[in-house]
């Protein structure tokens, strides 16, 4: 039997600018401003920071912030970041990034024991962030001749940038606590360049998930949603493979009369995930939600929205690893005009880019061959996020 501790109550961060950031050349673009623009600290920690063309421009970035004293520290995970050279980890130290791979129990190329960083954030002297689930890599960036994969982050400016400043000193470790009355760095006033939304009352909230820690705040707070919806609730999720939970709060609010939509991917970079996610949709269909597969591209982002007036975005994919075994960091956002802003996004993608899924068509589409296969492929999937901190290929 699993024990979790409930954390306390996060209170919203108060005086806050939001925006939704497409992943590709808009997330990049804002990424390396805020870093050209940094007068302070950077704070950069990420799941994937690969050695590509992506990986070279944002390392280019940092070591220039650093040569002007901005104090720079990026930290990546040791599984899913392997692949960068030492010899890249020496010239980004000795060119005064402070640089640190956060590393687990136990790896090899295939598999790991332990917790694994999986969240992606930017924070930009205290007073910018980015949060959401785009990787440091080519597969998240435009690139000639390859589109990139479909996620979100949201950029952020005020006190919610403040707190996530303070988490990534305490994932960083070493660093002495953060002062109350510390003075904010100055940074250049993007009000029209970023298009930001006026956060009603700045309803913007810090949400993780970190067993070690006993924090579920993310998954409380999925579920808190599906409670709490009284009309509508859209989940973009890639790795969709909901537990007990979160299964039991799906069907209660269809039961309430909410209109429940799930966009899943339909090309996977995990096919066995995939396959896995296939051996639910019977029971999706059943219980009347809808399933709309992604086909466009790989689908990698990781939201939902509610009603109208809250959405949640960040690293956390509606599964057990993400649950029980992952570094996770969400934020949860009160704010109708983006929220609003979202479905109507969201709306897009579904009649534009993705395959509605159907009870009739699911039925036809399966024989007594692919029904065993989804469901071994599920059996398999579930023993290994049972085991929480074993990981397999790459969830990302």
């Amino acid at each position: 039997m699993r024990i979790i501790r409930l954390s306390k109550k996060r209170e919203h961060a108060k005086n806050n600018r939001v925006k939704l950031v497409k992943g590709g050349a808009e997330f990049f673009q804002i990424l390396l401003q805020l870093i050209n623009e940094a007068t302070d600290t950077i704070h950069l920690q990420t799941y994937i920071f690969d050695n590509d063309e992506t990986g070279r421009m944002v390392t280019e970035a940092l070591k220039t912030a650093a040569a002007r004293n901005v104090k720079v520290y990026a930290l990546a995970d040791g599984f899913a970041s392997q692949a960068l050279s030492k010899s890249l980890i020496v010239t980004l130290k000795g060119t005064g990034v402070n640089f640190r791979l956060f590393e687990p129990l136990f790896k090899s190329k295939a598999f790991y024991f332990g917790r694994r960083l999986h969240h992606k954030i930017a924070v930009i002297d205290a007073k910018f962030a980015l949060v959401g689930g785009i990787n440091i890599s080519n597969k998240y960036n435009d690139m000639p001749g390859s589109p990139p994969w479909l996620d979100f982050a949201i950029l952020a400016e005020g006190d919610i940038a403040r707190q996530l400043c303070v988490l990534c000193r305490k994932t960083w470790k070493g660093f002495p606590p953060l002062q109350p009355k510390t003075k904010m760095a100055s940074c250049k006033d993007n009000r029209d360049l970023f298009n930001f939304h006026e956060a009603e009352k700045g309803l913007v909230r810090m949400r993780r998930n970190d067993w070690l820690k006993g924090k579920n705040e993310i998954s409380r707070g999925y579920l808190r949603m599906l409670r709490q919806a009284s009309s509508r609730v859209t989940i973009l999720s890639s790795y969709f493979l909901p537990g007990v939970n979160f299964r039991q709060s799906l069907k209660k609010a269809v039961k309430r009369g909410v209109v429940l939509k799930i966009i899943i991917a339909g090309k996977s970079d995990v096919l066995l995930s995939k396959s896995a996610e296939r051996y639910w949709y019977d029971w999706l269909l059943r219980n009347k939600i809808e399933i709309y597969e992604y086909n466009k591209n790989i689908l990698h982002g990781k939201l939902a929205v509610a009603d109208g007036a809250m959405m949640t975005i960040g690293s956390f994919n509606v599964n057990d690893l993400s649950t029980y075994a992952s570094i996770e960091l969400n934020l949860e956002v009160h704010q109708k005009e983006i929220t609003l802003e979202t479905e109507k996004m969201l709306d897009g993608i579904m009649q534009r880019d993705c395959t509605r899924i159907t009870q009739q068509a699911f039925s036809h589409s399966r024989n007594i061959f692919t029904k065993f296969n989804q469901w071994i492929s599920y059996q398999i999937v579930h023993t290994l996020f049972k085991l929480c901190s074993f990981h397999f290929g790459h969830q990302e």
